[in-house]
């Protein structure tokens, strides 16, 4: 065999034979306050940033969020070839803009409206982003008819109602849009909105109230209907209508599958507009939310923006502009994959393991449970045994399994009271339920025989000021 000089190309060649873990770039801590100046082999960048992740929790034990941690391999793969469509370029990509107009019909179909409804709504980042954009049109809404009505709209802030146990984005959304925030409390006998108080709140400068279906902390539902029957007797006596509009950020995508005879929608006849998560009970990777107008009118036209962009007009109402389609494509993916039956099958599933879970905690005799998963699927409770450790101690305990279980006060004037949520997702199956059980009863055994506690009695009350899931 003849033998010469190896070439650069095969010279170049062996720089790829290296074994990703004893390449140079190994050797040395990765850059964080300054761009590298060569470029690296793209295995060992893809190494090198998995390694850094490491020491991360499992997404799949994060009891914490509502967020998905699990899609479809087919759901990954059509998302993952389709993330470079930006959602807002309608006239570049129709298909793609179709593919959200059908998810807004069936989003709408699942919330009721009906055939004499022209109802008009779009998909966002999250329910966050749909929040803000249903709160800017109640707000919008308001200032026309209070002008009409001759109302002096500078006198005094706007505002809106709301419970205490609201998601952080209102606070955000009354800040950002300079809107008073008018809390109706909870309290131990009114873990949900307290209808009885409802209206000590609202006057003419209201722009609405919010209804929230699956309250972040507790998971519990608002009386919807019982909101709607109080307001119309309200506007019949009063020259300014108050409309509703339901955050169902976490409910609003497992109550039609689960509690279809539930009113909290279209059906109500002061229900103008609902937001929710699509990465939510919609099972969809984060982050795509979704908010429905029962009828364009209560959709002010200023706040539709026609925009003339890459070889067409769009009309566009968002916060955000460039975003990947991918999530819009994912939750159309769901609707084709499960269908009606498919939701309801797995959310089924998910309450059952959630009311497992629950009835496993309650039979301990520990813990006052709050919520035991039977409308959506979490799970929460406090600590009423007289115990030397706290729900703190407890979540710092699980986690060493792996599992994260949040202990955080209640708000207002329940904010002494801490409690602890589990929230039940579909990758949640009653084996890994069974395991999580068998973990927190050996880390109560474990707190029982402890001599050092971190928290402990002293600091029960003592934690996160709140909690935004």
């Amino acid at each position: 065999m003849l033998v010469s000089k190896k070439s650069k190309e095969d010279q170049l060649k062996n720089v790829y034979v290296t074994p990703v873990l004893g390449a140079e770039a190994c050797d040395e801590p990765i850059p964080q306050f300054s761009l590298p100046e060569n470029p690296l082999d793209p295995e060992i960048a893809y190494q090198l940033i998995k390694d850094d992740l490491i020491d991360e929790g499992n997404a799949r034990q994060n009891l914490a969020t509502f967020c998905q941690s699990y899609m479809e391999p087919e759901a990954v793969k059509i998302m993952s070839e389709t993330l470079e469509k930006n959602a807002i370029d309608k006239s570049e990509y129709p298909q793609t803009a179709d593919l959200e107009n059908r998810c807004v019909n069936i989003i709408a179909d699942l919330w009721n409206a009906s055939d004499a409804d022209d109802f008009i709504g779009t998909s966002t980042v999250g329910s966050s982003e749909a929040c803000m954009l249903g709160g800017m049109a109640m707000k919008f809404a308001w200032r026309k008819r209070a002008q009409e009505k001759g109302l002096d709209i500078y006198t005094k802030k706007p505002n809106l109602v709301i419970s205490s146990g609201y998601q952080v984005c209102w606070e955000k959304f009354c800040v950002y849009w300079d809107i008073e925030m008018r809390l109706v409390p909870l309290d131990e006998n009114h873990m949900s909105l307290n209808l009885d108080l409802v209206l000590d709140c609202v006057d003419d400068y209201t722009i609405g109230v919010v209804a929230i279906m699956g309250i972040t902390y507790t998971g519990k539902y608002d009386d919807v209907e019982g909101l709607d029957r109080l307001l119309e007797e309200y506007n019949k006596s009063h020259d300014l209508p108050v409309y509703i509009h339901v955050d169902g950020a976490s409910g609003g995508m497992f109550a039609p599958f689960i509690h279809p005879h539930l009113k909290w929608d279209f059906r109500l006849k002061n229900v103008v507009s609902i937001n929710t998560s699509g990465h939510k009970y919609g099972l969809v990777y984060p982050g795509v939310g979704w908010i429905i107008w029962k009828d364009k009118k209560y959709l002010p036209s200023e706040l539709i923006f026609n925009v003339s962009y890459l070889g067409g007009s769009m009309p566009t109402m968002a916060i955000n502009f460039s975003r990947s389609a991918s999530q819009i494509i994912g939750q159309y993916f769901n609707f084709l994959r499960c269908g009606r039956q498919g939701y309801i099958s797995i959310h089924r599933r998910t309450q059952d393991v959630a009311v497992y879970i629950g009835k496993e905690i309650e039979d301990t005799g520990l813990f006052e449970i709050y919520n035991d998963g039977k409308n959506i699927p979490i799970v929460c409770w406090k600590l009423k045994a007289n115990k030397e450790w706290s729900l703190y101690d407890l979540a710092d305990r699980v986690r060493m399994n792996g599992w994260q279980v949040p202990a955080y006060p209640l708000p207002d004037n329940l904010a002494d009271v801490i409690i602890q949520r589990v929230v039940v997702r579909q990758d949640l199956n009653m084996q890994s339920a069974i395991q999580f059980i068998n973990d927190f009863k050996h880390a109560i055994k474990e707190l029982d025989s402890a001599h050092i506690l971190i928290h402990g009695k002293a600091t029960q009350n003592k934690g996160p000021s709140g909690f935004t899931h």
